[in-house]
């Protein structure tokens, strides 16, 4: 009984008198490996920013960084290092759908909050934790609120899906079917592929076999290119709609010309250099000095993932425990930021930030944003 009235008993994991930890799971070395590299570089990025303006109610962050190559096997192992021997606070901006599912249960285990991870599949939100908070319309959601009016656009007739035989690929899939049964519509052709697949030639090939004038994608990075390029190859040209997995500059960058006319779903829009908007141009160069690269949309997330756990962390006040960051965090409104997120808000029983998104489409070797925000019921 003494020791449980004992100060330490009941001290808070990863917060310490000047030092707030924070955890991060990236894939800096697989698949996804562009992707990771820039959500991190974006964490950093802000975590600087709020050290060098003193930190969190006296606190500095300090951000711990993992690597799960893309491997929901190495991802808990990363999570059990993060939380058992970094002793992190918080895990936030966590890369990838198969990866977060695997290191959930480690982190609740030890009443670590899984902070905005980097994925937009519904097992973020659902089903209701209180250690579960998600910022993005989920894949089915974007998938499902675009297509219908898409396929009008295009009068297309035959729609078909190439998807990720994984949590992610199927929710691109379901979402698909959704969207097109509102549209009094089912899919021409499914086909899918496995995670790490390089060769998409025989996928292409059912797809075109089928007519198919539409093609969701349930891709990433390569898988996107591989399928776009070989398609182009083959003289099968049908409009290409992605989602925010594949909202990258990486997209047009490593495709190339091929990539053109591709939309995808997206929030956030991508911060070139050149940017007409003043904020998101200084913004977009203060990282390439650092970095020496462009930034990315993940960039983006990495930034406003942290910016937002701080906004909270502060508002918690100088207690700062996971009761009093989940406190705060469901009486909470996040406005829009420079780079046109949507609004969010959560509740004890609303933990998914917001189901908007908006469509880009790829034209002349940039992302353009096409049209507003579409909300899902």
């Amino acid at each position: 009984m003494l020791a449980l009235s004992s100060p330490f008993a009941c001290a808070q994991q990863g917060v310490s008198k000047d030092e707030i930890r924070i955890g991060t799971i990236q894939d800096l070395s697989g698949p996804l490996a562009g992707f990771g590299k820039q959500a991190r570089n974006g964490m950093q990025l802000r975590v600087e920013e709020i050290n060098e303006q003193g930190g969190i109610n006296g606190r500095k962050l300090k951000l711990y960084v993992e690597d799960s190559g893309y491997d929901p096997k190495k991802a808990v192992l990363a999570a059990q290092k993060l939380v058992n021997q970094d002793k992190i606070f918080i895990m936030a901006g966590h890369l990838g759908t198969a990866q977060n599912m695997a290191a959930m249960p480690v982190q609740f285990d030890k009443n670590v909050v899984n902070f905005f991870p980097i994925t937009a599949a519904r097992e973020m939100y659902e089903p209701l934790n209180r250690l579960k908070y998600s910022f993005s319309a989920t894949y089915y959601d974007q998938v499902r609120g675009a297509l219908p009016a898409l396929v009008k656009e295009k009068s297309a007739k035959k729609v078909c899906t190439i998807y990720q035989d994984d949590e992610f690929g199927l929710e691109v899939q379901r979402g698909a079917e959704a969207g097109l049964k509102a549209a009094g519509m089912e899919l021409a052709e499914k086909t899918s592929f496995k995670r790490g697949a390089t060769d998409f030639s025989s996928q292409v090939a059912r797809m075109k076999a089928a007519g198919c004038d539409m093609v969701v994608l349930g891709t990433i990075i390569r898988e996107t290119i591989g399928t776009i390029a070989e398609s182009r190859k083959t003289g099968f040209n049908p409009v290409f709609l992605g989602t925010s997995a594949a909202y990258t500059d990486l997209i047009h960058k490593l495709g190339g010309k091929a990539m053109d006319g591709m939309y995808a779903t997206m929030t956030v829009q991508n911060p070139y250099t050149d940017e007409q908007n003043d904020k998101i141009r200084f913004w977009a160069n203060k990282y390439k000095t650092k970095f020496n690269e462009d930034p990315t949309v993940f960039s983006v997330y990495g930034y406003s993932i942290i910016d937002d756990f701080a906004q909270a962390a502060q508002k918690a006040g100088a207690n700062l425990s996971t009761d009093s960051f989940i406190k705060v965090m469901d009486a909470s409104t996040f406005e829009p930021d420079m780079f046109g997120s949507p609004r969010m808000t959560f509740s004890a029983t609303k933990r998914l930030g917001n189901n908007s998104s908006r469509l880009s489409q790829i034209v002349d070797g940039k992302w353009k944003v096409v049209s507003d925000y579409t909300t899902t019921q």
